[in-house]
């Protein structure tokens, strides 16, 4: 089981970016997946969660209505469109996945997820 995520890089403060994670070694459509992120100093942050049930998503305050999440599951991939950065938002992004069909019902955290990506670095600056 392997995640990969990419798409990482340097932007502008009101940029966008587009980090992508494909999964292989298993079917993604009975997996809930998501995505984090971890600033230099800080714990890992979990910001965003779909579910592979019906699509429902999660977001953590500090991205909501900047963010979104999406998947295909015939590609094995997920995204996370990142919208009106800033430089708070700088930081490794890691995709995770677990073999559960929704999301937690109260935001995410590490221990909510078993298959992890190797993280892609986000940099917001001008």
């Amino acid at each position: 089981v392997q995640l990969q995520a990419s798409g990482g890089g340097l932007v502008q403060p009101g940029g966008s970016l587009r980090l992508s994670c494909t999964a292989s070694g298993f079917a993604l459509d009975a997996y809930a997946t998501g995505w984090f992120r971890q600033a230099p100093g800080k714990e890992r942050e979990g910001i965003s969660c779909i579910s592979s049930s019906d699509g429902s998503t999660s977001y953590a305050d500090s991205v909501k209505g900047r963010f979104t999440i999406s998947r295909d599951n015939a590609k094995n991939t997920w995204l996370l469109q990142m919208n009106s950065l800033k430089p708070e938002d700088t930081a490794v992004y890691y995709c995770a996945a677990e073999n559960r069909r929704r999301c937690p019902a109260i935001g995410i955290t590490v221990s909510d997820f078993g298959f992890w990506g190797q993280g892609t670095l986000v940099t917001v600056s001008s």
